[in-house]
């Protein structure tokens, strides 16, 4: 279930100049959500009394802004839509008025005024399905309204055939409501009267519901909160007033409890072990987030690696070993643990910093899998029926033919090490050990990122060998076997991603690999949701998926395209003009990445007084692990263009 606030445009139109009718909402799609005439119904409640202001805003709403309120809300059967009245009432009613006698008069040499009326509703939706309206926040005037609501016409003066029953035309009837005369401006006082009333008792609730908010959050002792009530009760005020009055009662209260304050000794921070404060310390020093439990607790400040070593094993003379005697802090960490726990944590946050520049793009289009063996990788993609024969009475059931793509993948194991040495160590680059930790990261999310543009690249273009004998982007026609029909030649442009989508929307689904079935399965009847380029052709991308307009020669149109892909940018890809389509993984899966021990390598470090590499090269190994298998499950929900 997802919530949802977004805006909708609704018809309107003038009762009298200070009301007008609203088509609030109609049953359809609008904004890409499909609203049910039953969820609408049940939504009728939800409109009344809502305030109209004018232009959107997502913050609170300003007072000076309301221009009218709705009401006489119900259903109308013909439309399939919800209608309501607008009274024009507040500060900004006048500016309502005006733009609506100024939209029903235009005049005939002049271009349509391009306002109206666009809802901000709170709802919950499920696959673009509107299953309940939540709230309505504000039905506004705005400029340009998505779905064009506009005023229409004054039902109270114009009927059919009005002008012919010899009344008079629209804009004499406007002009006469809204120029009357002073006789007519006297009679009118009450009702201005009335409205004004309205507007001070709106403000007084308004101003009453500020200081019960107000006060509840400032957390004041009962006796001030009592006085800032009796002082601001009813009456209205401005919000600053208030807040400048509960400030000064928090200054008050300051100065009168300063004197109270005792000053003990210092306070226990929790039970935390002596590896726990030094933990804290060593993050510190590397500049990363301490744990939770960690945050507050006071650390001694490391100058760099080499207190560190010296502080756990007693290394003076840096012969590599371990001197407890010597050793200024006895604690079950060593100096390896915590070292590698810091550096495990560098490529934690290494590796969400490389994702947001754009290393990751792997992750939206593949499916990542943990697994709990290294065994080598069944792949899982089992056909789907296509048709369910008729059977006769008394017959026998038969056996539907479903298959599935015996796909198979290995791990491989990735790595290496970093020396640490004692001569890094008393020189004391700290920061050339937290280099060496970002590297790691680095290497391991641009190692994912090469496998899977390898998938694309590799055996010059057309992929890996399928378990159907096919290589996994090639021209054969599907009714054969390994054939794909997912390769085409023609560079990228607005028609032809048309065309290589509607390829992948018409690509027969699995149903099993033998004679007699071969494309014989339903349409996949799913559209490629991301568009893989060079960043050679990212401009091209973006023009064709994301901009507003096309422009040719001659001409300018709407781009029907907009939305119809993201463009996803392969750092490892070096032609300048190959490209691909690949479908949403959540909906049609094509490539897997599977993990052993986690997407991210792994950092140890092996520096104990006995290790042969201190012993032997006067050295701490980091050193780096990564199991990883990419495979290719499914051919259908890609489709690569290798131009020349």
């Amino acid at each position: 279930m997802e919530e949802v606030r977004t805006h909708f445009s609704l018809a309107a139109q003038a009762i009298d100049p200070q009301r007008f009718e609203i088509l609030a909402i109609t049953a359809g799609q609008a904004n890409g959500w499909q609203f049910d005439g039953a969820v609408l119904q049940r939504s009728l409640k939800l409109w009344e009394g809502v305030h109209c202001f004018i232009d959107h805003k997502w913050q609170a709403r300003s007072l000076r802004d309301m221009a009218g309120v709705l009401s006489n809300v119900r259903w109308d059967e013909p439309s399939q839509g919800i209608r309501a009245e607008l009274r024009a009432i507040g500060p900004a009613a006048d500016l309502l008025r005006d733009i609506g006698r100024q939209v029903l008069t235009p005049q005939p040499d002049q271009p349509a005024v391009r306002v109206g009326f666009s809802a901000d509703i709170l709802f919950n939706g499920r696959g673009k399905k509107v299953e309940e309206i939540l709230r309505i926040f504000s039905v506004d005037l705005v400029f340009n309204p998505a779905r064009g609501g506009m005023f229409v016409r004054a039902l109270n003066h114009i009927q059919p055939n009005f002008e012919a029953q010899g009344g008079t035309t629209m804009q004499e009837t406007i002009e006469n409501e809204v120029q009357p005369s002073p006789q007519d401006a006297q009679e009118s006082t009450p009702g201005v009267e009335s409205q004004l009333q309205e507007l001070r008792a709106m403000r007084q609730q308004m101003s009453t519901w500020l200081l019960e908010n107000s006060l509840a959050n400032a957390r004041l002792p009962k006796a001030m909160t009592e006085r800032l009530r009796l002082q601001f009760a009813e009456r209205s005020f401005a919000p600053a007033e208030l807040q400048a009055a509960i400030q000064e009662a928090r200054q008050l209260l300051a100065e009168v409890s300063a004197g109270m304050q005792v000053v003990g000794p210092a306070r226990v921070e929790g039970m935390l072990e002596p590896g726990e404060r030094l933990q804290a310390a060593v993050d510190d020093l590397f500049h990363l987030p301490r744990e939770t439990k960690l945050s507050a607790a006071s650390a001694p400040r490391l100058t760099g690696i080499r207190e560190l070593y010296l502080m756990l094993t007693g290394d003076h003379d840096l012969h590599g070993g371990y001197y407890p005697q010597r050793a200024q802090l006895a604690t079950t960490l060593d100096f390896s643990s915590l070292v590698k726990n810091a550096l495990n944590k560098l490529v934690a946050n290494t590796w969400q910093e490389l994702g947001r520049a754009g290393y990751d793009w792997w992750k939206d289009i593949s499916v990542q899998e943990h697994f709990n063996s290294l065994q080598d990788i069944s792949g899982t993609l089992v056909g789907t029926v296509g048709d369910l024969p008729a059977i006769a009475e008394g017959a026998e059931y038969t056996e539907l033919a479903v298959g599935d793509s015996g796909e198979t993948a290995s791990f491989t194991k990735y790595g290496g090490y970093i020396p640490l040495t004692l001569e890094l160590i008393d020189r004391d680059e700290t920061r050339k050990l937290q280099a060496y930790a970002r590297e790691l990261a680095s290497a391991g999310m641009r190692k994912i990122s090469r496998l899977v543009a390898a998938v694309f690249t590799q055996n010059a273009g057309i992929g890996p060998s399928m378990a159907d004998g096919g290589a996994l982007f090639n021209t054969t026609a599907v009714t054969s076997a390994g054939g794909h029909a997912n390769l085409t030649t023609t560079a990228l442009s607005g028609n032809q991603w048309d065309a290589v989508s509607q390829a992948v929307y018409s690509q027969p689904m699995l149903i099993k690999n033998e004679a007699g079935f071969y494309g014989a399965g339903p349409m996949l009847a799913v559209n490629p949701k991301f568009i893989l380029v060079p960043r050679a052709l990212q401009k091209t991308a973006m023009e064709i998926c994301t901009g507003a307009l096309v422009r040719e020669s001659g001409y300018v149109y709407d781009n029907v395209l907009k939305g119809s892909a993201v463009p996803v940018v392969v750092p490892e890809w070096t032609d300048a003009s190959d490209w691909a389509a690949v479908c949403d993984p959540r909906v049609a899966p094509a490539i897997f990445v599977g993990e052993r021990f986690g997407l991210m390598p792994e950092i140890f470090v092996a520096g104990e007084a006995l290790a042969p590499a201190v012993f032997m090269n006067d050295e701490h190994r980091l050193k780096v692990r990564h199991y990883l298998a990419v495979w290719v499950n499914d051919f259908r929900p890609l489709h690569k263009a290798n131009v020349a």
